[in-house]
């Protein structure tokens, strides 16, 4: 007797702004769900792991730094950021029930990146929000998020600024950081 199952798999656009289109609708069908926060945040990281670039924004927000030490510590440094990022991400967004996000245009800047323009539109309790995704399009098949910018300030920016500051206060030492990153993690 033979047994099939059903492997659920997802295929993302290869074309930029399409693909934040059904992230976005992903993210809503998540959000809109009536799962329990945790499990809204575990389908959200999932999700975030398929399509954000994650290893690429944990070397960007280490900045330098990231030449200068050693293979053992940058691998821990990419598992530490890993698990900061998909909290970070999680803990905002489920917070947010229905959110209605408009995909605007797409602004190719070179064969490597694309900027789509989306539009998070206002409700009774808060502002419209303007949000630009930083697509990374070196790889035609898989686009990758690498940036979010909202109403102009990049969260990479922020984070590698962030984290540039935690290594000065602390003699520019990774463990330092290692320590911050692990701390949010497990709070």
């Amino acid at each position: 007797m033979l047994i099939a199952l059903q492997v659920e798999s997802f295929a993302y656009s290869t074309d930029p702004k399409q693909f934040i289109a059904e992230i976005t609708s992903e993210a809503k069908e998540i959000l809109n769900s009536s799962n329990s926060k945790k499990i809204k945040g575990e389908q959200l990281s999932e999700m975030a792991l398929k399509t954000v670039d994650i290893k690429g924004l944990a070397y960007y927000t280490l900045g330098g730094k990231r030449k200068e030490i050693s293979s053992e510590e940058l691998k821990k440094y990419e598992k530490l950021f890993e698990g900061y990022f998909l909290k970070s991400f999680t803990s905002r967004l489920t917070d947010y029930s229905d959110p209605k996000i408009d995909v605007l245009s797409a602004e190719i800047i070179n064969e490597k990146y694309t900027i789509v323009k989306t539009l998070l539109l206002a409700t009774d309790k808060k502002p419209e929000v303007r949000i630009n995704w930083r697509v990374y399009t070196k790889n035609p098949d898989k686009p990758l998020i690498r940036d979010l910018t909202i109403e102009g300030l990049s969260l990479a920016r922020t984070q590698k600024e962030e984290f540039a500051s935690i290594l000065s206060a602390n003699n520019d030492n990774i463990n330092a950081l290692f320590e911050k990153l692990e701390e949010f993690v497990n709070q």
